[in-house]
This record gives structure tokens, C-alpha cells and sequence, in this order.
């Protein structure tokens, strides 16, 4: 061995560090290649798929929900072109009697200006048309709507209702933002429901009078509908639930062309409130469809609803002695379905992060979506017992379902990459937005990487100082092979 060691020659060790730098240098680049393009280690694939199975190991797995259809690209493309579009929260608060509130007491804006000004977009594509003209007050109510100054916004609606004390959008106005109780509020706005109600049966009469005719009705009927809705809101706060969803089936059976409002997603809110299952799963029966744009509120209802069939029950250790029943499975799916689409909401409803009043609009698969959802429904999960806990136990189990990279997707259409900019325009610069969970690489990519720079720097080292490497690598060598192993030696180091 002595003579071995002293045959060998500097430059067999540059050739030989040389070479090793370059292969490990080459498993690096594949390692990382094969990570970006498939999502997962290929040293830890292959160790689990092909040697743990020779060496007696086992693996369990949840089976996976089914593939999307084979007209998923078109999808995708469909998707994408209103992936960042900004939705009316369904369920946002009184700017008066609940953001205001909210300001006074700690000092903060609840809202953004980016936020209010969408709603003031909002405001006069609902409550105004090209005849405003001829009623003074909605001509004056024109002019409100775009104000930025609430107490010139609250002025005007006054002035609106000197000139006609009918006119509903000046009462909606100050039942928004006036109002500082949900009792007031509620007041104005049935004032504001008498005075709609006799607008839109007159624009009814004349609506095929001419084409501004027409576009009243319009106007008058987005007036009317965001009126009742605001009540059943008001009695939904106020504990009169069963009100609150009467009203909301009804404007649903009245005006069903107006299912971009989303109203059925105040009635799963309601409904689950008074613990109404059934109903809240013939809902989602509805409109959870394909064809429809999810939201968080259908996705994790839908969750909710499967999870509270055995959530009681549940418990990690004897599933994994015995496998999960299908029931188990079929929650587990729903609430991997949920995460994937709005990855946000699992930290609010296990309190890993603070809530904050929701924004006014919201975008769907972001943190403001997942804010609106969780503020209103953590209640529901509590309620049910151990529903909190199977999410925890199971949520992050999404991330490794879903392809890599992102715009790949699984269940639904790719996650959207200009979520983050667009909720830091919807959220108070006071709250820390919440982004997209980062893929962890793998730990063979972190050990190729310091493999491949260490053998590198020897390399490297050893062209520098080939004689000072090479006494250096014949040390190191002579003493792992002169290492004395007989047992006297062991016990006697052990003993030591």
C-alpha cells in the first residue's frame, strides 16, 4: 500500500480532482435541470421508486384526484386573460358604521385609495346612465359618485334629496357612508327600497319607449337589487337570519341574469350560520360547476361540508396504521382542491396569521380573496369539531401534489404570477401580504451544489499546489488505510 500510495504522482491527482470536479460539476446541472423542469429531486426519486422498494420499504399515498380533460389548454388561455381581474367583495363592510368604526378606534385606513376609487368605478357604472340628465337629482348624485371627499359625497346626497325627496341612490349613499350603526344604516337603506321600488315600476312601464328607456331599467334594476341586498346584510348583522336569507333567495328567483354579483355567496355565508347543511350543499350543487369562475367561498364551503362528516373522529396516528377510509379521502381531495386554489386561506383559518377588516374588492386566489373568506367564515370551521385540525393536517400536503413549475397547474388553471402586485394595491400597506408558498429544493440538490463546489476548490488547489496537494492527499490516504481495526483497539477508544 506504501508503495501505492508513493507511485502516485502530482499530476494523476490534478487529473483525478479535475475529473471528479467535472462529473460532480455535471450531476449538479442535470440535478438542477430535473428540478425545474419535473418538480422533484431525481436522486430522490429514483431512491424512492427503485431502492427502497429493494430494500423492503414501503409507501403509502392518498390517491389523487383525476386529470383535467383533454381541452385544458384552451382553458388555460380562457383563464389567463382574467386571471388578475379584481371582483366586488360580496360581503364587504359599511364604510360608515364598520370601516369608519375601524379607523377611530386604532387610527388606521382600513381601505386603500386603489380600493375606493375601483368602488367609485363601480358606483357609476351601477348607479348612473345617459338620463341622469333629466332628473336633477340623479344629476347632482352623478357628481357624488365621483367626488373623493366623503363629507362632499355626504353633502351632495343631501342637496340630491332637497330636489327630490325620492331619489334612492342619495339614501344609498348616506346609509353607506354617514351611517356610523348598522340600525341606521339598515333605516336608510328601507327608505332607499320605498323609493326604488316605485323608480323601477315606473321605468318598467316605459322601458320600450327608446333605447335610454332601456338603459334606465337598467340602472334602476342594479339600484333596486344592490338595495335589498344591502338589507339582507343589515339583518344578517343583526341577527335576523332567516330574513337575511329569504331576501336573498328572492332577488336570486327575481333577477337570476345578475349572478355576477355573487349573492349566493352571502346565502353559503348565512346558511351556514344557521348550520343548514343541506341547503348550504343544494347551493353549492348549483354553482360549483366548471364552467364557472371558483371562488374560496365554494372551494373550502365545499371542503367544509366533507370534512364535518369526519373531522370528529380523525386522527393522524390511527390513519396512518390503517389507511384513510373513502370518506377521509374524499375531504382530504376537497381540501387539497380548496389550498390549490386559494393557497392564502389555511393561515387565517388556523390563526397563523392575523386577520384584517376584508377590502371592498378582492382578487380571486389572493391573499384580499383569502382575507374576505376567512373573516367571515372561521366561525363556521370552529363550529364543527375537529375540522381545524384535519386542515392542518393535511393542507400542506397540496404543494406537493401540484406540477412544478407553477404555470403548469393541476386541478385548476395556473396560479396567477401578478397576484402579489395587485393585492399590495387592494391591502393597507400596514398588513404583510401574503404570497405564494415557494417550492423547497430538495436536499440532493443542496448536497450535489456543495459536492460539486468542493471538488472544484480542490481541483482548483491542486493546479495551484500540485507537491503540497499531493503530500496532503498521500497523508489522508495512508491514514484511511493504516487505520487499526482489530477490536483491542475499539473497545480500548470506546472505553477512552
Amino acid at each position: 500500500m506504501t508503495v501505492f500510495l508513493n507511485s502516485l504522482t502530482p499530476k494523476f491527482y490534478v487529473a483525478l480532482t479535475g475529473t471528479s470536479s467535472l462529473i460532480s460539476g455535471l450531476i449538479f446541472i442535470f440535478e438542477w435541470w430535473y428540478f425545474h423542469k419535473h418538480g422533484t429531486s431525481f436522486i430522490e426519486q429514483v431512491s424512492v421508486s427503485h431502492l427502497r422498494p429493494l430494500m423492503g420499504g414501503t409507501e403509502s399515498s392518498i390517491s389523487e384526484p383525476g386529470s383535467p380533460s383533454n381541452n385544458r389548454e384552451s382553458e388555460t388561455s380562457r383563464q389567463n386573460l382574467s386571471e388578475c381581474k379584481v371582483w366586488r367583495n360580496p360581503l364587504n363592510l359599511f364604510r360608515g358604521a364598520e370601516y369608519r368604526r375601524y379607523t377611530w378606534v386604532t387610527g388606521k385606513e382600513p381601505l386603500t385609495y386603489y380600493d375606493m376609487n375601483l368602488s367609485a368605478q363601480d358606483h357609476q357604472t351601477f348607479f348612473t346612465c345617459d338620463t341622469d340628465f333629466l332628473r336633477p337629482s340623479d344629476t347632482v348624485m352623478q357628481k357624488a359618485w365621483r367626488e373623493r371627499n366623503p363629507p362632499a359625497r355626504i353633502k351632495a346626497a343631501y342637496q340630491a334629496l332637497e330636489l327630490n325627496n325620492d331619489c334612492a341612490t342619495a339614501y344609498v349613499l348616506l346609509a353607506e357612508e354617514e351611517a356610523t350603526t348598522i340600525v341606521d344604516a339598515e333605516r336608510l337603506f328601507k327608505q332607499a327600497l320605498k323609493a326604488g321600488e316605485t323608480i323601477y315600476r315606473r321605468s318598467q312601464q316605459c322601458q320600450h319607449q327608446s333605447p335610454q328607456h332601456e338603459a334606465q331599467l337598467r340602472r334602476d334594476t342594479n339600484v333596486l337589487v344592490y338595495i335589498k341586498r344591502r338589507l339582507a346584510m343589515c339583518a344578517r348583522k343583526l341577527g335576523r337570519i332567516r330574513e337575511a336569507v329569504k331576501i336573498m333567495r328572492d332577488l336570486m328567483k327575481e333577477f337570476p341574469p345578475l349572478t355576477m354579483l355573487n349573492i349566493h355567496e352571502n346565502l353559503l355565508e348565512s346558511l351556514l350560520e344557521l348550520q343548514a347543511y343541506a341547503d348550504v350543499q343544494a347551493v353549492l350543487a348549483k354553482y360549483d360547476d366548471i364552467s364557472l369562475p371558483k371562488s374560496a367561498a365554494i372551494c373550502y364551503t365545499a371542503a367544509l361540508l366533507k370534512t364535518r362528516t369526519v373531522s370528529d373522529k380523525f386522527s393522524p396516528e390511527t390513519a396512518s396504521r390503517r389507511g384513510l377510509s373513502t370518506a377521509e379521502i374524499n375531504a382530504v381531495e376537497a381540501i387539497h382542491r380548496a389550498v390549490e386554489f386559494n393557497p392564502h386561506v389555511p393561515k387565517y383559518l388556523l390563526e397563523m396569521k392575523s386577520l384584517i377588516l376584508p377590502p371592498e374588492h378582492i382578487l380571486k386566489r389572493g391573499d384580499s380573496e383569502a382575507i374576505a373568506y376567512a373573516f367571515f367564515h372561521l366561525q363556521h370551521w370552529k363550529r364543527i369539531e375537529g375540522a381545524l385540525h384535519l386542515l392542518q393536517c393535511t393542507w400542506e400536503g397540496t404543494f406537493r401534489m401540484i406540477p412544478y413549475p407553477l404555470e403548469k397547474g393541476h386541478l385548476f388553471y395556473p396560479y396567477p404570477s401578478c397576484t402579489e402586485t395587485a393585492d399590495r394595491e387592494l391591502l393597507p400597506s400596514f398588513h404583510h401580504v401574503s404570497v405564494y408558498p415557494k417550492k423547497e429544493i430538495p436536499f440532493f440538490i443542496h448536497f450535489t451544489a456543495g459536492l460539486c463546489s468542493s471538488t472544484a476548490m480542490i481541483a482548483f488547489l491542486t493546479h495551484q499546489f500540485p507537491e503540497i496537494m499531493g503530500v496532503f492527499a498521500k497523508a489522508v490516504l495512508g491514514f484511511s488505510c493504516l487505520q487499526p481495526r482489530h477490536p483491542q483497539f475499539l473497545s480500548k477508544t470506546h472505553k477512552i
